[in-house]
Parts: structure tokens; sequence; C-alpha cells
């Protein structure tokens, strides 16, 4: 085939210009990797007269994105405009409907429109490819749909948003709150707009549903995800984690089990020594375990002009070479819907206390916590100044349901000063 592969790219923001630049700067590695030219006919964006870097006076120019979507002289329409409804979602059903390709980075799309998408691209004959939407510049989309096909993929893990995994690294290495570090994050423009998006664990929750489905063979459930942000994570826990050998990340977690498929994102203590507990900075994780390979772990940039279009550009040179995966790695039609886990596996828990300086004070809480079932697997009581004293357990493995059980019968106590503090501990 020795057609050109002609792209249209809707948004020309940080990402899309990568694309640009990548198109214009290695077009002869593109087609000789591909066997045929990928050239840019058209882009689209809300102002034609914006500086962005990149020079597109050889493209045509299309104010609307959906007529963008409907050009005759393109093959495969590039969504990078985000958001999961309006524009993108429009841009992408006509896409489909005009008989385009898609390659998208819209992880908020795909998360909460992706079977209703796939669905209508396979009855089209058409491919929707994601890599640049999980992970910005890990390959783990096309790690699990091809390079691991072969395996019953047994559990997903990463840390997934390099915000949130910024925040943390900065509050453990400057000793600064959550607060002071969100406000600096926020002014050197590492949180999107809507701030939520990362520090509530929304973002990274999208990437962990579309991962689910490609490992489980399940329809994509957003609304399945148990999503806890970092915003009550403090300086103190991160301290106290660090001396019992844990660091704190906000770690997605999926695994289907006999329960049901159980999806969280959320903050957990990993051990210090691990490669999650390495982690540091705005790099991104994902640890994936197959029952015939075991464990693999991905580390890379999660975001960014580069990583970015890379990725998209990966998917864009398999559908020049001809490849038309299904969109979740198999047929949407076989993906079935599965049941939310009400509970999660088992699992150690850290519990952090802060008890009157008083006798008996510790026997009540452990009393309490062994009614509930819940066993003390080790515990640690810090010197003070004041009548408070800071006491840390770590829990042998119980169930999230005993330990709040518990928690919610130690005000009855009278020997606690402030709310406890519980985070799970991930094995890894």
């Amino acid at each position: 085939m020795t057609d050109p592969l002609r792209l249209g790219i809707a948004g020309l923001g940080t990402v899309g210009a990568g694309i640009v630049k990548i198109v214009q700067t290695h077009a002869d590695l593109l087609a000789a990797r591909a066997g045929r030219p990928v050239v840019i006919t058209a882009v689209s964006a809300r102002s034609k007269e914006k500086d962005r870097g990149v020079d597109l006076s050889g493209y045509a120019w299309e104010n609307d994105p959906v007529a963008l979507a409907y050009r005759s002289d393109v093959d495969v329409v590039v969504e990078v405009m985000g958001g999961h409804d309006g524009p993108a979602k429009d841009t992408t059903e006509a896409a489909i409907a005009g008989g385009k390709d898609v390659v998208s980075a819209n992880k908020a799309l795909l998360a909460i429109h992706g079977q209703a998408l796939a669905v209508a691209a396979e009855a089209a004959g058409r491919v929707i490819r994601f890599e640049a939407a999980v992970a910005g510049g890990i390959p783990v989309v096309k790690t699990l749909t091809e390079g691991l096909a072969g395996n019953a993929i047994t559990r997903i893990m990463g840390v997934m948003n390099g915000s949130c995994n910024y925040i943390l690294t900065r509050m453990e290495d400057a000793g600064l709150t959550y607060q002071e570090v969100f406000d600096e994050a926020n002014a050197l423009g590492y949180l999107e707009a809507d701030p939520n998006l990362d520090v509530g664990g929304v973002d990274a929750g999208h990437k962990l549903a579309l991962l689910s489905s490609i490992a489980f063979g399940t329809q994509v459930d957003f609304d399945g995800v148990a999503l806890e942000g970092i915003g009550s994570v403090t300086i103190e826990d991160i301290r106290q984690a660090a001396d019992m050998g844990y660091k704190i990340k906000l770690l997605g977690v999926a695994q289907l089990t006999g329960r049901g498929l159980e999806q969280r994102m959320s903050p957990c203590l990993v051990p210090d020594t691990s490669p999650l507990g390495q982690l540091s900075g705005g790099t991104n994780m994902v640890v994936l375990e197959g029952d015939a390979v075991g464990q693999i772990v991905m580390r890379g940039a999660g975001a960014g002009e580069g990583p970015t279009a890379s990725a998209i550009m990966g998917d864009v040179m398999d559908i020049a070479r001809g490849s038309r995966l299904s969109t979740f790695g198999q047929p949407a039609s076989t993906l079935r819907k599965a049941r939310a886990a009400q509970a999660a596996v088992p699992a150690p828990y850290y519990l952090r206390l802060q008890l009157l300086d008083k006798p008996g004070a510790l026997a009540k809480v452990a009393t309490i916590l062994g009614d509930a079932g819940v066993s003390i697997d080790r515990m640690r009581q810090y010197d003070h100044a004041d009548t408070a004293a800071p006491v840390l357990i770590v829990t042998h493995k119980t169930t999230r349901t005993a330990l709040d059980e518990a928690m919610a019968r130690f005000d009855s106590t009278g020997v606690l000063t402030q709310n406890p503090v519980a985070i799970r501990i991930e094995t890894v």
C-alpha cells in the first residue's frame, strides 16, 4: 500500500502541536516504518490566529471539527480536544459515521461513552485507538491488547496521575503540607483547570476503567470505580508511613474476583523498596500481572507534549500498517457487564490515632479492634510533649467493612483527640 494515510487533527493545543512536529520532522522515518507516507491534510481548533510554534500553512483549516471529520481527504481523525461530551463526542461520532478511523487521547470520553462508541465503530468497520489516553507515553494499551493477549490478567495496579505523584513526593521531600504543595503545583500549571480531576482521582479513575475493560473483557464502567483523592493525606501520614517502611501513593487497582470487578483509585501505602515506592516526581508507573507472564512493570512520562504525541503516533502507525484491532481488545459485542465488587479484597491497613495519654487508652482501642475481628500486626507510639499521644497501628489483612465498624465505635471510648486515619496497604 503506497497511498498516504491522511490525518485530520481536531485540537491544536500542546498535544496537537506535538503531533504536527512529529509528522513534519520524521516524515521519511514514518514512511519507511509504515510502508506508506503519513501526512496531515486538515486541522481544526478554536482560533486560527493563535501562534502554536508550528507551520500550519500547508493544511486545510476547519473551524468546526465535525466538518473536519466528514472531509473526503481525511482517513483518520485524531481527536485531542478533550471533554467527555460536546465537540469531542460529536466529532468522534461524525468520524465513525463518515467512515474514518479515530485515534484519541480523550480518557474521559472513552471511559464514559467507550462501549457505545466501540459498538458503533465496529458496526461501521472502523477502529478507535486510544494509547495516549492512558499513562501518556507508556504503551500499556498495546501491551495488554497484543503483548499479553495470551494471559489471563489477574491484577492491574499503578500510579496514573503524575500531578498527584508530584504533590505527594514534594510533600515528603520538602516537608510541606498538602495545601502548600497544591498551591505550588497549581501556580506552576501542573493541575487541570478543575484541579479535582487530578487530586480527586477522577483523571486516574478514567484511565483505570479503560484498562480494566481490556484486561478483564468487560464493558468499560467508570461509575464502578471507587474514588478517593489525596486531599486528606497529611505530612504526618507521609512521615510516619516512611518511618514504618512505606510510601503513600494515589494508587489504582483493578482485579476480577468472586465478589465482582474491583476498581478503586485511592491513597495506598506501598513498600518503600518496591518499584512503586521508589517512583518520584510526575512519572507514571503501571504494573500488570498475568497468569503466564507474572508481573510486568512499566514506567514513563504520563503526560506532556512529547510523550502523548508519541503515543498518538504509535496508534497512527498501526493503522497505517493495516492493524485493525477491536477498541478494547475483543469485539465490543462480546464484552460483558461486570458486577461491581461491593467490598475490596482484604488487605492490611495503616491506622493513625491520636490518643489521650492516660492508662488504658490503648487497651480500649485494641479491644474494639479485636471485637471487630481486626488483628494488630505491629504498633508504634511516638514521644509527645502534650496530653495526646500519636499511635500508629498496622493491621493484619482485614476488610474495610470490619475496620470501619471498629472506627465507628472509637468515639465511645472517649480517648481519641481527633478522627482516626486509615489507609490501605497494597501488596506489590
